[in-house]
């Protein structure tokens, strides 16, 4: 849960020095030992690589759920992590030691930043490890502290004000929100696909296949999209493998038919949906099928214009 007030996110964020950003993975967390390793591996290296390309110094440290970035560019770092593909989370946080003593330390410098008498609060305690308390002890205790100091008032329902606690082992991690990433698996853990590439909404298509952890091989049909492939591709940090194609008909499904074989493709991506206006998706789609060798995937096959439109622009495609 993020903090609904930004004002107070600012405020946080101008006063308080963090030591590094946490990063969470979900669904890969799920998978078994050998599979979860490869994952997250693929993860470290494309967060390494997004991160290198923008000439930011860091160390990134992993452990199991969870790894550690630190870095003197946490805003910049924040910005890039929030679309690397397989990042369910990220958080800047203080880092202090698991006792009790240590996190109402930091808990209460970061609080008295930001509440007053009037102001409410909530704080939001998780535990992995072995302590001599539990998640509520912490909670209650650190929680009057607060109010003693601050004289603020909690409200678990709807705070002006949250705070996280997040104890592991012999360490806490206290932090003020939870930033959104893009979530789904590692780009490069699922094989590569074709994505037929004729508009803003092919690369949509495209995009959901990534987020799914497949590499894109962008098949161009009108190189006036060339700018706006390399300018997603930059911006989703993946590879800007672009192949122009100016044939048609037949001659088209034939060239896919060598691309894919030469880039080792599972599926062809394409951008169809049901109520398309100015497509017969049956008529349109039917030769694709019938010509070329792999499967065609219509990642937006059941969702509207204006569906489309609004998740176009929440990834940064103008349509």
């Amino acid at each position: 849960m993020a903090i609904k007030n930004f004002n107070v996110i600012d405020t946080v964020y101008s006063a308080v020095k963090y030591d590094l950003v946490l990063i969470r993975y979900g669904e890969l967390a799920l998978k078994g030992e050998v599979t979860r390793r490869h994952f997250e591996f693929t993860l470290l290296d494309n967060i390494k690589n997004a991160l290198d390309g923008n000439k930011i110094s860091f160390e990134l440290k992993r452990e199991r759920g969870r790894f550690y970035l630190y870095t003197d560019k946490t805003d910049q770092s924040i910005y890039i992590l929030k679309k690397i593909f397989g990042i369910y989370s990220v958080s800047p946080a203080v880092k202090t030691q698991s006792d009790m003593e240590s996190i109402s330390k930091y808990a209460l410098d970061i609080s008295k930043k930001v509440l007053t008498k009037e102001k409410s609060f909530a704080l939001r305690v998780t535990r992995t490890g072995n302590h001599d308390f539990t998640s509520q002890d912490v909670a209650v205790k650190v929680g009057a502290d607060i109010c003693k100091a601050t004289k603020a008032k909690v409200n678990l329902t709807n705070p002006y004000f949250e705070l996280f606690i997040e104890i592991r082992d012999k360490t806490a991690f206290i932090f003020t929100e939870k930033i959104h990433g893009a979530g789904g698996l590692p780009l490069g853990t699922q094989g590569k696909v074709l994505s037929l590439v004729d508009g803003p909404k092919s690369l949509l298509a495209a995009w959901y296949l990534m987020r799914r952890g497949c590499e894109a091989i962008f098949v161009n049909l009108d190189t006036k999209y060339n700018k706006t492939i390399r300018s997603f591709a930059q911006d989703w940090y993946v590879h800007e493998d672009i192949i122009n194609v100016n044939v048609h008909g037949k001659n088209l499904y034939k060239k896919l038919n060598e691309i894919s074989s030469e880039k080792d493709c599972s599926a062809i991506v394409t951008a169809h949906s049901l109520y398309d206006a100015k497509s017969k998706f049956l008529t349109d789609t039917k030769p694709l099928k019938q010509y070329t060798e792999l499967p065609v995937l219509h990642p937006l096959i059941v969702m509207d214009q204006k569906t489309i439109t609004k998740k176009c622009k929440e990834i940064g495609l103008k349509v």
